[in-house]
Parts: C-alpha cells; sequence; structure tokens
C-alpha cells in the first residue's frame, strides 16, 4: 500500500517533469502527507494544470464522505472488477505528485515497525497512477474532488520492506496515462507494474513520521539507526 509521502520538489523541477502542465508560482513543500488531506494532482479534464484534491477516494455515487476514509489505494490487479474504480480507469485518471513515499518495514521481535522513506536516486519528483472523482453534496451543493493511488507488486527494492508499492508512470508516459478517451486500455494496463529498482533508493527515517502532525524536513531525513 502507499499510506504517507512527501513532496517538497521546487516548482522548476516539477516543471522538468511536466512541461506542458501550468504549475502554481510557489508550491509549499510538504513532508508527510496523510490520507484525508489533499494532494497535489494533474487530473485528465482537459484543464492540463497542476490542481490539489482530496486524498480518500469519495465516488460520485456515495452517500456520505465517510467512504474516502478507507478508499486510499486501489489495487492495479482489480481495477476493473471493482464498480468504485473501474468507470475511473476509463476515464477519470489522475498522477499524484511525489518526490518519495514512506512504507513501514517489518522487524522481527521489535515492537514498532520501521519507516523508510522510497525516492528516486536523483532526487527528482515523480508521477504516481491515479484514479479521480468529484462528489457533490445534495444538502449544501459542495462539491469535493478526490483521488486514490493505484497500488501493484513491489520491485526488488521494495520486496525488503513491504508487499505492495505504488505504481508510478514513467515520465515519457505521463501525457499518455491523462488522455480523457479510453482508447488505450490495454496499453494503460501494461503500466500497472513495479517501477525499475535500480532507479530507486530506501533509507530508515525518523520514527516521527508516524505522527502526521509533523511535516518538516526531518521527516525525510535518513537516520544511521533507530533502534
Amino acid at each position: 500500500m502507499c499510506g504517507r509521502f512527501a513532496l517538497s520538489a521546487k516548482t522548476k523541477s516539477i516543471e522538468k517533469l511536466l512541461p506542458k502542465v501550468k504549475i502554481p508560482e510557489e508550491m509549499k513543500a510538504r513532508y508527510n502527507i496523510a490520507p484525508t488531506q489533499n494532494v497535489a494532482v494533474v487530473l485528465n479534464d482537459g484543464n492540463n494544470e497542476v490542481t490539489f484534491a482530496k486524498w480518500g477516494l469519495i465516488p460520485f455515487w456515495a452517500k456520505d464522505t465517510s467512504m474516502g476514509n478507507k478508499m486510499i489505494n486501489a489495487r492495479a490487479e482489480t481495477l476493473l472488477e471493482k464498480p468504485s474504480f473501474k468507470n475511473q480507469f476509463k476515464n477519470k485518471r489522475c498522477i499524484i505528485l511525489t518526490d518519495g513515499f514512506y512504507e513501514w518495514q517489518k522487524q522481527g521481535g521489535k515492537t514498532r515497525n520501521v519507516p523508510y522513506l522510497i525516492k528516486m536516486k536523483t532526487g527528482v519528483p515523480f508521477a504516481l497512477a491515479g484514479l479521480w472523482d468529484t462528489w457533490t453534496d445534495k444538502s449544501t451543493g459542495e462539491t469535493i474532488t478526490s483521488t486514490v493511488i493505484i497500488t501493484t507488486d513491489p520491485n526488488e527494492l521494495m520486496m525488503n520492506i513491504h508487499n505492495r508499492m505504488p505504481v508510478i508512470i514513467p515520465p515519457d508516459k505521463i501525457d499518455l496515462w491523462l488522455e480523457k478517451d479510453d482508447a488505450n486500455l490495454p496499453e494503460l494496463g501494461s503500466l500497472m507494474k513495479p517501477y525499475p529498482a535500480d532507479e530507486m533508493e530506501a533509507y530508515p527515517v525518523a520514527f516521527t513520521v508516524n505522527n502526521p502532525s509533523v511535516d518538516d524536513i526531518t521527516c525525510i531525513q535518513p537516520v544511521n539507526s533507530i533502534f
């Protein structure tokens, strides 16, 4: 799964990843983004801009927003089997921007799992595969755009940390993923695989990342020993 991530990259770095997309001039650095919070996304809605969506998918047909608290990840293997995700995969895809995500490694005999930050060796931002939807509160008219991160099997790096990892869209496939129609569904499906491990690195970080109220640079800094 993917339950926490960061986006501290400068705007210029994001522009290199998304040269055709309108990006806010100043984006606040985030080091510990948690479910139900707003995340930076690019939707395939034709607007071609970085916007923000609530992390935790609330389908348009949901009775209330509580469903979003549970729907933070979607398994790539069953996207077309789940009614919550099937139509979104065909018509409402997005990318979620990050430059590192966290996962917790189980330690035999230890009381706490060890948090790791997983990122590109180059430190550049990258795009997670996501789905989105818009939900409207019938009583107030309020509209909420929300998103879910797609996960897949781990690559060789992640295998020692966790049994799932987010789907990462290669930079040269972002335009394909953000197409508005579903003409390339077979090719889109081929992207639902682990990202090459040799381009990534992982290291343990402090237990303070366990607390979503802690959102500073110490969350992403490596620690030599946390036992």
